[in-house]
């Protein structure tokens, strides 16, 4: 159990037979009557964000999630296939379980997949930023690099991002899968 007074951002709780991931919380100890916790959770089998105000010292369930670093290996119909590289054991996750994630998937990568008590499949996670090829823009138009023009590039996700003028077709970039833009190139 851990009380309320203690959450920190990321952490995961079982709360009202979900589990929650804590995005937010705030301490407030108004002047007259008993502090509270307000809180922005996720729910990490739905998806689904909720506001939540507890009384302060309130305890809840703490749930213990854990990470397995798998490779992508395919899409099977509307089943994606993640595999453990040292045991070989495969798992598929259904695609509207991870449909924001696809977006930065790619055959080969390493991803993490999280199971809350080491059966039920929460999803997955994804580094902060990823390299992606682009297989489609338009060619740069030359001595056009004085303003801060963007062009639509597509992934080899088939992700669109707005690059720099000076990006070409087969180049690899560096893209955060926090909001899908442009980073930088990679090296």
């Amino acid at each position: 159990m851990i009380s309320t007074n203690d959450f920190k951002t990321g952490q995961t709780i079982m709360f009202d037979g979900n589990i929650f991931q804590v995005i937010e919380f705030m301490h407030v100890k108004p002047g007259k009557g008993s502090a509270f916790v307000r809180t922005k959770l996720r729910n990490l089998r739905s998806g689904a964000v909720i506001d939540y105000t507890f009384n302060a010292g309130t305890k809840v369930e703490r749930a213990q999630i854990d990470k397995n670093q798998m490779q992508y290996l395919y899409a099977n119909g509307d089943m994606h296939v993640f595999m453990n590289t040292e045991t070989y054991e495969q798992i598929e996750i259904p695609g509207n379980q991870i449909e924001y994630e696809l977006k930065f998937i790619f055959e080969g990568m390493m991803v993490d997949v999280n199971f809350y008590n080491n059966q039920e499949i929460l999803g997955v996670t994804l580094p902060d930023k990823v390299v992606l090829e682009v297989t489609e823009t338009v060619p740069g138009v030359k001595g056009d690099t004085k303003t801060n023009a963007l062009k639509d590039a597509i992934m080899q996700t088939g992700l669109l991002v707005k690059v720099p003028m000076f990006i070409e077709q087969g180049e690899k970039i560096i893209v955060s899968t926090y909001d899908g833009s442009y980073v930088s190139r990679d090296k």
